[in-house]
């Protein structure tokens, strides 16, 4: 669609022919003096029209209860999006009010971009993917082919105690190994000091990375979410562990987020105002 609102042979009321192009995502203001056909440009034309437009690419049972708009005199507009026009009348007192909110879509904008909206990694602004198993081995085998590595499901983080019971009930269900603080070792060989802290991860599968094991990479993640709470740890030698969450990931850098809903649009909840004006749009002094 073009960039600008393009009227040509506007002769609605006093207008003579008036040809004018409007930048679009603009805020454009129209002043002239009383009876010069600002009103008539702006609503009885170029809003009319919208109204008009829209109206038309509803279905026949909707516009039986519209009724029929008459096209306004002007030979053509191009470049008009949907339109809205709000009443003048006395201020709101409430200073969360916006033209969303006066106009009742707020909600349902909140709706849109919640659900169809494609949400973008702040880091490396590519688009983000719901986390799956098959996405984070795709990530994996593209980044660090030919590595060999551990495939973890985190089970205790910073927790005091022997964990004995962990360890048993994870022999039981067919696990041999745990990385206990920091070690990989048989499960049978872990003995905690029950005074201090300790992590377990235990281990599903150590493997190479390549194509040739990207089934049972995948089937390994699968294990690792569903035995570490929707989390999974990719262990490799050198560098940094990966985690892997059951969330929304940015598939360049890593990077992962809570799946966005409705809430995150509302300025006003926490979830969705800004920090910096608590959702009111200004700073108090």
């Amino acid at each position: 669609m073009t960039g600008y609102i393009k009227v040509r042979k506007a002769e609605e009321h006093n207008l003579k022919g008036i040809d004018v192009d409007i930048p679009r995502n603009r805020l454009i203001v129209v002043t002239g003096p009383s009876g010069s056909g600002k009103s008539t440009l702006v609503l009885d034309t170029i809003f009319a029209e919208g109204q008009r437009r829209y109206v038309e690419s509803l279905s026949s049972y909707a516009r039986r209860f519209l009724g029929r708009l008459d096209k306004p005199k002007v030979e053509k507009i191009t470049g008009l999006p949907p339109a809205i026009s709000i009443e003048q009348k006395g201020r709101t007192k409430n200073p969360r009010s916006t033209v969303a909110t006066s106009t009742e879509i707020q909600d349902y904008l909140r709706l849109l971009y919640a659900n169809i909206g494609v949400p973008h990694c702040v880091e490396c602004g590519r688009p983000m993917e719901q986390l799956t198993a098959e996405s984070a081995a795709r990530l994996l085998l593209d980044e660090n082919g030919g590595q060999h590595i551990h495939v973890l499901a985190p089970i205790v983080q910073g927790e005091t105690g022997n964990h004995i019971e962990i360890l048993d009930g994870l022999h039981k269900n067919g696990f041999v190994r745990v990385r206990a603080d920091g070690v990989v070792k048989d499960i049978d060989e872990v003995d905690f000091d029950a005074r201090k802290k300790h992590d377990i991860d235990v281990v599903v599968d150590r493997l190479e990375l390549s194509q040739k094991n990207r089934e049972r990479l995948i089937g390994s993640l699968e294990t690792a979410l569903e035995t570490g709470d929707g989390r999974a740890i990719v262990s490799r030698e050198g560098v940094d562990d990966l985690t892997f969450a059951e969330q929304l990931m940015c598939p360049k850098c890593g990077k992962q987020y809570e799946k966005l809903g409705a809430k995150a649009f509302s300025y006003n909840r926490p979830d969705g105002a800004c920090p910096v004006c608590n959702g009111l749009g200004v700073t108090m002094a």
